[in-house]
């Protein structure tokens, strides 16, 4: 039976920063993280296989139905059966369950509790750059460091693996991701506090660590991020019906339709989000006057929380700006790890995103509206991604080397890098074993898109493919 992570959950990073504090030296530390090993050995990382008493899957992805809109259920399982990378996508409250029976050294870190592949991209700072990071946040919280290292890991190979590499091929892009994690958090565990809390991976930082060949390619992708903004978004969900502009329906994925539980309340939820905020985006946000809304599905694993994209308009029709309320639920990780300091589950998001994201979103914010806790982004603002099912097998490891990087990244700034790293080490016995475990996990993953491709034929799942 899985067992919730050791310590206080509401003190959890405090206590482990303490505990630092009371070690005067960076080789402190680090000693006392290769002291862990005794604890957890690195090799120990190495194995999976699921307890005897493992619930079934499926039993465990609808116990998150319960909250969730009824009509758009079908496409959240229509999306998650098209393979197992999607059904991995979609399943990170099935992994959170097999994480906890896992080994862990007692280091906590703001986990985002959901570093798969697909939720790393590019975004825009507040000083208009192109950076690169983690860009999901919606199961963050205070948890072992090994739980991100281990499903980010696993999401390579069953990614790989779903693009028809070779065996070698996912292994290597796995290893490649976990190597580049071990190295950044060393370099991160001699740097200064701010220096840490400063770092970014900036485009020009990601293409530079390109070889020559990939480059050009990242500098292009970059290029076009630019003009992913509000005026892209208003020429492509929008259009002028009887002199004004509405968002085009495209039902069931995009509609005008306040539910049940959010109905008329609207303004109740904008009123909200406007205490969350600073004064000084109170004061930018109130020269915008609202246009229209409606409700937007999106991702794989949110299909069925209620999101909503209001259009607003500034100076004149070519200055919009789109936001994207979103509904929060308790993390996934929260029955092991503990719930949050947190109430309002929207907070929890925005709190945990400022911690691991070295830049975030002006607008974020949170709210709560007749019981629905959600946050507030913007929809886009030069968002980009890589769509990892057109990556060859090089650039896989590239792009998992990257997202190690960044994974570091967001770990050192609320854990402690030093014992870490200390732990860590300078050989690669802990790339080897988590590869490893990977590897038996992609395994389990197939097992159980397979379970679930199984309940849809014999109904009792209802999927709707194509959506």
């Amino acid at each position: 039976m899985a067992t919730k992570v050791e310590t206080d959950p509401a003190h959890r990073i405090q206590a482990a920063r303490e505990a630092s504090e009371s070690r005067s030296t960076v080789a402190d530390r680090m000693a006392a993280g290769k002291l862990l090993r005794t604890k957890a050995p690195r090799s120990s990382h190495a194995s999976w296989a699921p307890t005897s008493d493992r619930p079934d899957p499926v039993d465990l992805l609808q116990l998150q139905d319960e909250n969730r809109v009824v009509e758009l259920l079908p496409i959240r399982y229509g999306r998650m059966s098209v393979s197992p990378f999607t059904y991995f996508r979609g399943s990170a409250t099935v992994m959170a369950h097999d994480l906890a029976s896992t080994p862990t050294t007692g280091l906590v870190v703001q986990a985002c509790g959901d570093a798969h592949l697909s939720n790393f991209g590019g975004f825009a700072s507040p000083e208009r750059n192109l950076v690169f990071d983690i860009n999901d946040f919606d199961e963050t919280l205070p948890a072992p460091w090994e739980w991100d290292v281990k499903r980010l890991a696993a999401s390579i190979v069953v990614a790989g693996r779903s693009n028809g590499y070779r065996t070698a091929d996912s292994r290597n892009a796995a290893v490649a991701a976990i190597r580049s994690y071990r190295e950044r958090m060393a370099a991160f565990a001699t740097m200064t506090h701010l220096d840490v809390w400063y770092s970014n991976i900036s485009v020009e930082a990601f293409a530079a660590s390109m070889p020559k060949r990939v480059r050009k390619d990242v500098e292009r992708r970059a290029q076009k991020a630019v003009h992913r903004d509000n005026l892209q978004a208003l020429a492509k969900m929008t259009s002028v019906v009887d002199g004004h502009v509405r968002i085009v329906e495209d039902p069931p994925l995009i509609i005008h339709h306040s539910d049940e539980v959010v109905g008329e309340h609207l303004p109740t939820m904008a009123k909200a989000y406007r205490s969350t905020i600073r004064d000084d985006l109170r004061e930018l946000l109130d020269r915008y006057t609202f246009v229209d809304f409606a409700r937007k599905v999106v991702g794989v694993g949110s299909v069925g929380t209620r999101c909503y994209v209001v259009l607003m308009e500034g100076n004149h029709n070519q200055d919009p700006l789109f936001l994207q309320f979103k509904e929060a639920h308790e993390s996934v990780l929260a029955p092991y790890a503990g719930k949050s300091k947190y109430s309002n589950q929207g907070r929890r998001v925005v709190d945990g995103q400022h911690q691991i994201q070295a830049t975030s979103d002006i607008f974020l914010g949170w709210g709560r509206v007749n019981e629905v806790d959600f946050y507030v982004r913007q929809l886009r603002d030069m968002k980009t991604s890589v769509e990892v099912s057109l990556l060859p097998p090089d650039r896989m490891v590239l792009y998992a080397e990257v997202c190690g990087w960044a994974l570091a990244r967001a770990h050192a700034r609320s854990g402690d890098a030093a014992a870490i790293a200390g732990y860590l080490g300078n050989g690669d016995t802990f790339d080897e074993a988590i590869a490893d475990f990977a590897t038996a996990y992609a395994d389990q993953t197939e097992r159980d898109h397979a379970v679930l491709v199984d309940a849809i034929k014999s109904g009792k799942v209802t999927a709707e493919m194509g959506r």
